[in-house]
């Protein structure tokens, strides 16, 4: 018996292998050293960033209350006052920009602000926002503007001008003066911060990879409006997911036994295990169970799988799959309840009171659950504090338009869009940005870890009619050179409240076909993207020698187009006629179009001398990146479509029927004629193939890495992967993506002629049997 067995104590390594075993115990230990020190240095860029945005919040705020007393001040001054008795507002402003040196502009206007909306983009939304501003709040306001061809600090005060009555003071600073203390207070160079008004960043510091994560650190300025965003990179777990102390905790513990081995002659001393009856010494634990003990013994929680759960709250059990990437969306009394409304309400809510805002816009549509779901929302949402204006039954654009309208900023669309009458949801829009994607992700995540606001006191609400305002500020912009005849099909949707009114103000000619609203739906499905739908319009349209036929889906922001022979005018072809006619007035102009859009129409953006973009489908991600491109129009074959020039930037399918038919009026051409100009091809319309629920995106991820391998035949084609697989061809292009809305997936197929068309939907049939055996694909 050696004499290492005889003490009793295991003897860990031999001569040889013992310098083996220290070196890999201490390189062992730098890596778990090395990480603690890491996780800690990262850890200590939280709580310096948390400091400075806590300083830069208060330097912003200190700046913005000197400004606004600054000009409660010149407005009572001695000169100031005696101007505004005598009704001269030139020498108001004169005295005040006197007064108040460094200011760039001062104006005095009425406050009907008339002359600002008899041309709004001229004057400037963002100035005429901070007027109505001073006007609803009767006091001294300061936003952020665009002004003077950038950025601009914008007070404004209102007055009464002598016997002129009731005015505005409108002051331009430079914007320096609200942010100088970015300049004072360092950021570190890895998190990030931005001064924020609604979606908009006034100013940014940092690394900017982590902006979209921002709002989780956010503080609001006061009650401005105004917010500071910050975000710090993830802290990287260490060495088995291990946090700082754990992991120096083994780091000590290796190098001790490493020592042991080195100093101690390679003797280790270890708690002796009893041993059964057969064992042996040999049984002893070795160095592998040894070092597998140390985490064990460290960190529990990591051995066992994580940390415990987090405990049970109210609204954990909300299923995740109605939360989707463009809305909220679910069955009514299985996965939508007034229940589940009211913390998705409160949920928002909390959403808006990170961002500092307050006032929010409610509609629904004419499903029969949206009153109960609609009362259900605005009950979480008052929870949460906010101020709910409830504009009752209207389509979804109009319930957007509101948000302008009424100076809000955000909404909520209670609405099923085309899904089956057992369907509803919320579509919504925080601070002038519609949540889609991670944004939606965080209200469910808000509910089930109970992370909601509760006000002390409920918010306010208030009902308001805005479906006469919208019809008014569309006519007002719209107005056919010639009367045409037009049959509006809404398909028992709420757009049918609107269509026929909306027309004729405009100078249409309109027999409604199921424009009374019924949640039902008993004619025919509320979808105009499947031709099966446009047949009753057809028939109409045929039947009363119309113009042309339109056709809304159940919440207005869609639309379909028939004309007088019958032939359907997809989406895509016409969002080249709205191309061609927003690119005379804005040469250059960027137009985005989604994945399944014609191969024509870049061609034809070109031709008109604009800038064409493709991006992933969804109205959401098209609002997105409109707002990040700045581009004038937008379009998807669906249906939607996106003004920016002369209208918000928001689809709306009424919008877009008063601009089609604005603009056939002013052709000589019939309206048929005008339509069959537009290049055309062989195409498909939209095809779904059913699939099991969760598998779309699986399936569709296993279909592109097929589609991308070498030997693969789609070689020779140009695969676009930024939504689903679209190959094109020289003679025409296919296309597969999933529905982010239904368990479908998706596919269009275009070419030059029959033969080229059925040749690439070959191509993909043969592809996708494969994954879906024993299935019909349909095409």
């Amino acid at each position: 018996m050696s004499k290492a067995k005889a003490e009793g104590q295991p003897k860990l390594a031999s001569k040889r292998t013992g310098p083996l075993v220290v070196v890999a115990l201490v390189l062992l230990a730098a890596w778990f050293g090395w990480s603690a020190v890491r996780q800690w240095q990262q850890a200590s860029v939280g709580t310096e960033l948390e400091q400075s945005r806590d300083q830069i919040v208060g330097g912003v705020q200190t700046a913005l209350s000197g400004q606004l007393d600054q000009l409660r001040k010149l407005v009572k001054s001695e000169r100031v006052a005696t101007a505004l008795r005598n009704g001269d507002g030139q020498a108001t402003a004169v005295a005040i920009r006197e007064g108040w040196p460094g200011t760039e502009e001062v104006q005095v206007v009425p406050a009907s602000l008339d002359a600002a909306y008899a041309d709004p983009k001229a004057f400037g939304y963002s100035r005429l926002a901070l007027l109505e501003a001073a006007n609803a709040q009767n006091e001294v306001v300061a936003r952020v503007v665009r002004d003077a061809g950038g950025q601009r600090l914008g007070l404004a005060v209102p007055v009464v001008l002598g016997a002129q009555g009731p005015a505005l003071v409108y002051v331009r600073q430079p914007l320096l003066r609200l942010t100088a203390t970015f300049d004072q207070v360092r950021v570190p160079g890895a998190g990030y911060v931005a001064l924020r008004q609604g979606g908009h960043n006034v100013i940014e510091q940092g690394n900017a990879g982590l902006a979209d994560g921002a709002e989780a650190l956010a503080r609001p300025i006061g009650k401005s409006g105004l917010r500071l965003a910050a975000a710090v990179p993830d802290i990287e777990p260490g060495p088995l997911g291990l946090g700082v102390i754990p992991s120096a905790v083994v780091a000590v513990l290796l190098l001790a036994i490493a020592g042991m081995l080195q100093f101690g002659k390679g003797k280790v001393p270890m708690p002796r295990r009893r041993a059964s009856k057969d064992a042996t010494e040999e049984d002893g634990p070795t160095l592998r169970e040894s070092l597998e003990q140390v985490p064990l013994a460290v960190v529990p929680a990591v051995a066992e799988g994580g940390p415990p759960p987090v405990p049970g709250v109210a609204g954990q059990d909300v299923p995740a799959g109605i939360f989707r990437a463009y809305d909220i969306r679910g069955v009514v009394g299985r996965e939508l309840t007034p229940q589940v409304a009211a913390l998705i309400g409160q949920a928002i809510g909390s959403v808006l009171q990170v961002q500092g805002l307050r006032e929010i816009v409610v509609g629904r549509d004419g499903r029969l659950s949206g009153p109960e779901l609609s009362a259900g929302l605005i009950e979480g949402l008052r929870r949460a504090g906010c101020d709910v204006i409830d504009i009752g039954l209207a389509p979804t654009p109009v319930v957007y338009f509101a948000s302008y309208h009424l100076r809000a900023g955000s909404c909520v669309a209670v609405t099923g869009s085309h899904n089956p009458p057992d369907y509803n949801g919320f579509k919504i829009v925080v601070g002038g940005e519609t949540l889609s994607g991670d944004a939606i992700t965080e209200l469910f995540l808000r509910i089930r870890d109970g992370q909601l606001h509760v006000a002390a006191e409920p918010g306010s609400l208030k009902q308001r009619e805005v479906n006469a305002d919208y019809i008014q500020r569309i006519a007002d912009d719209v107005q056919l050179d010639r009367p045409l005849k037009v049959v509006a099909d809404a398909g028992n949707g709420v757009a049918g409240e609107l269509a026929q009114p909306l027309l004729e103000a405009i100078g249409a000619e309109v027999i409604p076909l199921y424009c009374d609203v019924d949640g039902t739906f008993p004619n025919h499905h509320p979808d105009p993207s499947d031709p099966h739908n446009l047949e009753d319009l057809i028939q109409t349209v045929k039947r009363f020698d119309a113009d042309i036929g339109l056709a809304f889906d159940g919440d207005g922001d869609r639309l379909g187009v028939v004309t007088r022979e019958g032939k359907i005018i997809y989406a895509d072809r016409l969002l080249m006629l709205f191309a061609a006619d927003v690119l005379m007035r804005n040469p250059g102009a960027l137009v985005i179009y989604d994945v399944k859009c014609s191969g024509k129409l870049s061609d034809y953006v070109l031709r008109n001398g604009g800038s064409p973009l493709m991006w992933k489908t969804g109205h959401s991600l098209m609002k997105a990146k409109m707002r990040e491109t700045d581009a004038e129009l937008a379009g998807e074959m669906s249906g939607h479509f996106f003004f920016k020039e002369r209208w918000f930037g928001f689809d709306d399918g009424l919008y877009a029927a008063a601009r089609l038919l604005e603009i056939l009026a002013q052709r000589e051409e019939t309206p048929s004629e005008v339509l069959d100009e537009l290049p055309d091809s062989v195409s498909t319309p939209e095809l779904k193939v059913p699939v099991e629920s969760g598998t779309p995106h699986a399936l569709v991820s296993l279909f592109v890495s097929a589609a991308q391998v070498e030997e693969s035949p789609f070689v020779g084609a140009r695969l676009a992967t930024i939504d689903g697989l679209r190959a094109d061809f020289p003679d025409g292009w296919g296309l597969l993506r999933a529905s982010n809305t239904t368990p479908v997936l998706v596919l269009r197929f275009e070419a030059d002629d029959e033969a080229a068309l059925e040749r690439i939907k070959t191509l993909f049939r043969d592809q996708l049997q494969p994954l879906l055996p024993g299935v019909d694909l349909g095409f």
